[in-house]
C-alpha cells in the first residue's frame, strides 16, 4: 500500500466533500489512464496509486478509520489496494465514474469478461495489553471459501465467454443496440461443467484455512485492519477478497488504558505518603520501583515518561500515569488513636490547603 498520504496523493483537502473527492480522483485517472500510457510504467503506477486513495477516501467508513490511524488501520502484512489487485479489478470497481469516456466498453474494459472479486471476510481477535504495546504476529483459523478441487469450468454459451449479452431493439430512430452483464455467468465468461458433491454452484466450498496476521503495536478497542486478498476466492479464479480483522482488547487485570496513556491507582499508608517510600508497581510486562517523595498527598500524579503504549503512526509513545490515592485506616486500636490525638496537636498536622484557587478550577487541574 502507497504510503503517501491520500489526501495529497488527490490533492484535496482532509475537509473535501465526496464530490470533490470523485472529481479529483476521475481527472488523476484520466490523466494516467493506460489507453493514454501505454507502457508507462510509471503512469500505471500513479494510476494505481490515485485508484488506491480513492478507495478508501470515497468509502465513509474507511476515511474514518484512516484520519484516526492513517495507513495503519489497513496494514495486515499484505500490502494494499493499489499494489494487490489487477488493472482490471481496478477498473470493475471504479469504471462507472467515467462512463463511456474510453469508448463504450467502459472504463479500461477492453473487452472481455469481467474479473469477479470474492467476498470479504471479517473475524474478531482478542488481543492482551501486552500484545498491544509490543506488536504481535498470529496465526488464527478461518473457514473460507476456496476454489474447490476437480471443478471443470466451460466457456459460457449465452455470452461465448466475453461476459457481456447485447441486445438489439428496434426504435422509431431506429436501431439501438445495448450491452449489459450476462445473466448466466455473471460477467465472468464461464460456467461450471462438473461440480463435484459439495460443492457451492460457483464452484467454491469451505475450507479451514490458518492465516498469519501482522499486528503493529498501538492498535486499540474497535479498529478493524484490512488485509489484501486474504478473504474467500472469487469463482472462475478471480481476485480474493479481503480478510478483515476487528480489535478486541482484553482488559488488563491492573492498568487502564487512556489512550496511548496507561492509567494505575496506587494506594499508600498515610505514614508513607508522610515520610516517602519506595514501592513496586505493576507494568505491562514486569514491574517498576518508584519513588514516592515524602509529603505527597492524596490525588497526586506521578508521571513516567514513555512507558505507555506506542502510537500506531510511529509518534512517540504514551506516558505511565500513577494515581496516588492515601488509605485511611476505618478501625484504630486505643494506642494508635492516642498517638495520633497526640500528633495531630503539631502544626505541621494541620491542613495547608491552597486557598488562591477555589474547588472547581483544583478538580479541573486534577482531571487535567
Amino acid at each position: 500500500m502507497s504510503k503517501r498520504d491520500y489526501y495529497d496523493i488527490l490533492s484535496v483537502s482532509k475537509g473535501a466533500s465526496e464530490a470533490e473527492i470523485k472529481k479529483a480522483y476521475r481527472k488523476l485517472a484520466l490523466k494516467y489512464h493506460p489507453d493514454k500510457n501505454p507502457g508507462n510504467k510509471e503512469a500505471e503506477s500513479k494510476f494505481k496509486e490515485a485508484a488506491e486513495a480513492y478507495e478508501v477516501l470515497s468509502n465513509p467508513q474507511k476515511r474514518q478509520q484512516y484520519d484516526q490511524f492513517g495507513h495503519a488501520a489497513f496494514d495486515g502484512g499484505q500490502g494494499g489496494f493499489g499494489g494487490g489487485m489487477s488493472m482490471d479489478d481496478i477498473f470493475d470497481h471504479f469504471g462507472d465514474i467515467f462512463g463511456s469516456a474510453f469508448g463504450g466498453g467502459g472504463f479500461g474494459r477492453r473487452g472481455g469478461s469481467r474479473v469477479r472479486k470474492g467476498s470479504n471476510l471479517r473475524v474478531k481477535l482478542r488481543l492482551s495489553l501486552e500484545d498491544i504495546v509490543n506488536g504481535v504476529q498470529k496465526k488464527i483459523k478461518v473457514n473460507k471459501l476456496v476454489q474447490a478441487e476437480g471443478v471443470e469450468f466451460s466457456t459460457c454459451s449465452s455470452c461465448g465467454g466475453t461476459g457481456q449479452v447485447t441486445r438489439v431493439t428496434n426504435t422509431i430512430l431506429g436501431a439501438m443496440q445495448t450491452s449489459s452483464t450476462c445473466p448466466v455467468c455473471k460477467g465472468s465468461g464461464q460456467t461450471i461443467s462438473n461440480r463435484p458433491a459439495g460443492v457451492d454452484s460457483s464452484g467454491l466450498e469451505k475450507k479451514e484455512t490458518i492465516i498469519e496476521i501482522d499486528i503493529p503495536a498501538g492498535v486499540e478497542h474497535g479498529m478493524q485492519l484490512s488485509m489484501q486478498g486474504k478473504g474467500n476466492e472469487a469463482p472462475g479464479g478471480g481476485v480474493p477478497g479481503d480478510l478483515i480483522v476487528a480489535i478486541e482488547e482484553i482488559e488488563h487485570e491492573h492498568l487502564v488504558r487512556n489512550g496511548n496513556d496507561l492509567l494505575y491507582q496506587l494506594g499508600i499508608s498515610f505514614s508513607d505518603a508522610t515520610i516517602g517510600t519506595s514501592v513496586e508497581i505493576p507494568m505491562v510486562t514486569g514491574k517498576a520501583k518508584i519513588k514516592i517523595p515524602p509529603g505527597t498527598q492524596s490525588g497526586k500524579n506521578l508521571r513516567l515518561r514513555s512507558k505507555g503504549i506506542p502510537d500506531i503512526n510511529g509518534y512517540g509513545r504514551g506516558d505511565m500515569i500513577v494515581n496516588i490515592q492515601i488509605w485511611t485506616p476505618q478501625k484504630l486500636s486505643k494506642e494508635e488513636k492516642e498517638l495520633l490525638v497526640k500528633l495531630n496537636e503539631s502544626d505541621n498536622f494541620k491542613p495547608k490547603l491552597n486557598q488562591t484557587k477555589n474547588f472547581f478550577d483544583r478538580m479541573k487541574n486534577h482531571f487535567s
